[in-house]
């Protein structure tokens, strides 16, 4: 980690006159020359060795110097501020604010402590302080982009009109036409894109984001969102698994797991997370309305809804998910009228080809899931659907190139290694299906996928035998 050299004039007054000296944080301190050692000489050390234990990842060692450095000189603003900011790292959040409002004491016009304040108030709801330290941020500063990221999200979060959002756009983007525009820049500006329905512009921003920093949470956070809002439980699953291990246990990425899952009617799961979160959100408090309708596992509770309103989006999607395993050619009925009333929900249009799914209807899942693939070419469940559908037909050249665009985009689900696998092996492509086996092995969980686990190592054996037999070519067997 590379620090940021500080650069800062230190003045002081008393009985004796001193020189005043421009001090350069850097691995020594720099004094005048013939200048004894002194308190501030001494701070300034102390200071530059939490500096480096900080760069460490040593946030408590850190700590204990900065705060040996604001005893020695109590009017150090710096100290108090990285005390701050290696509190955050340990998710101290009082110790945190209480240094940073001690920084702003010291100096009361330093954008970066009133920005750091300002965001860290943000992050607990206190929008209305946090505001005015951030517009005060931003009136003696109008480059400060942590000053704009935290006001961003106080009006996302307060459901800021669009004549509100859009100027803050504009300005965001001037930020990102920058040659060093950094992935929290273009991860902020997908917020308000999206925020504002431009979800082509999202996407960019997002990819952007994503492209220079693979695990930015707020891109992940908005991919994972949209996937779910546009019926890709495939990609949406993973996305979250992922935000799952970088963000562990905070209510964000409880929000989202409980989206999936209502997504994919795990409604009794999705609550008992909601309900698991102390302070729940006005997100939160939404899902678990919604909830109340879709944990409905009767089918005839929801007709008699249904009855009364005919055109409910919520209750046809609803039974159309439900009925396709007992009553699949109700299913498809359901997901049909759910579709009319809304055309444009994907949801809606990939529920439908599900069905045809289940209803054992291969031919035609295969005609509507094509036209949603020209639609939604980057949907990762319609070309694992499609895959579905043609595999069942044994068509499997043409499986073959859904199970391949799966793995070639990220994340991964490791199943579409074995299904590509398979194609491979029927076509008798035995290098590559090997291949595919064993990626298959390396990435597959053994409490979701043992059966295929089972299967692959019994097939191994027997293939490697046909490899060295064949010479990896293939043999009698039609494929691309």
């Amino acid at each position: 980690m590379v620090r940021t050299l500080l650069v800062f004039t230190i003045r002081f007054a008393g009985a004796t006159a001193l020189a005043l000296c421009v001090v350069a944080f850097s691995t020594h301190t720099v004094r005048c020359q013939d200048e004894p050692a002194s308190p501030t000489n001494q701070a300034i050390e102390l200071f530059n060795q939490g500096q480096d234990e900080h760069g460490k990842g040593n946030y408590a060692k850190a700590i204990e110097l900065y705060e040996q450095a604001t005893k020695l000189l109590p009017e150090f603003a710096e100290a108090e501020y990285q005390k701050g900011n290696a509190y955050l790292s340990l998710g101290k959040q009082p110790e945190a604010e209480a240094a940073f409002r001690r920084a702003i004491e010291i100096r009361g016009d330093w954008t970066l402590a009133l920005a750091a304040l300002g965001t860290a108030l943000e992050r607990r709801g206190e929008y209305t302080e946090s505001e005015k330290l951030l517009t005060k941020a931003l009136s003696l500063d109008d480059s400060s982009f942590p000053a704009y990221s935290a006001l961003i999200e106080i009006k996302l979060k307060t459901s800021a009109p669009a004549e509100v959002l859009k100027p803050l756009l504009e300005k965001i983007r001037s930020f990102s036409s920058k040659e060093n525009a950094t992935a929290a820049v273009f991860a902020v500006q997908a917020s308000l894109e999206n925020a504002l329905g431009d979800k082509t512009a999202t996407k960019k921003s997002v990819d952007r984001a994503l492209s220079l920093d693979a695990n930015n949470k707020t891109a992940l956070y908005l991919k994972a969102g949209m996937a779910i809002s546009g019926g890709d439980m495939v990609l949406a699953d993973e996305l979250t698994r992922s935000l799952e291990k970088l963000d562990v246990g905070t209510d964000l990425v409880k929000v989202l797991r409980a989206r999936y899952l209502i997504a994919v009617d795990k409604t009794s799961d999705a609550e008992q997370l909601l309900r698991s979160i102390s302070s729940p959100s006005a997100e939160t408090v939404d899902l678990l309305s919604r909830i109340s309708i879709a944990k409905e596992q009767s089918p005839e509770t929801l007709e008699k809804a249904l009855a009364g309103s005919p055109k409910d989006p919520l209750i046809l999607g609803k039974l159309c998910s439900l009925d396709r395993v007992t009553a699949p050619d109700k299913a498809l009925d359901y997901c049909r009228r759910a579709l009319e009333v809304q055309p444009s929900n994907i949801d809606f249009a990939i529920g439908y080809g599900a069905a045809l799914l289940q209803a054992r209807r291969f031919e035609d899942a295969v005609t509507v899931l094509r036209h949603l693939n020209t639609t939604a070419p980057e949907n990762a469940t319609i070309h694992a659907n499609l895959g579905t559908a043609l595999f069942q037909l044994n068509r499997f050249a043409e499986a073959k190139s859904e199970y391949a665009w799966l793995t070639s985009h990220e994340p991964v689900p490791p199943i579409a290694y074995y299904f590509l696998g398979i194609c491979f092996d029927q076509l008798g492509q035995y290098l590559d299906a090997g291949a595919n086996y064993n990626l298959f092995l390396k990435n597959a969980d053994a409490s979701r996928n043992q059966l295929e686990i089972d299967k692959v190592k019994l097939r191994l054996p027997i293939l490697n035998k046909q490899i060295e037999q064949t010479g990896g070519k293939q043999k009698n067997k039609s494929g691309n």
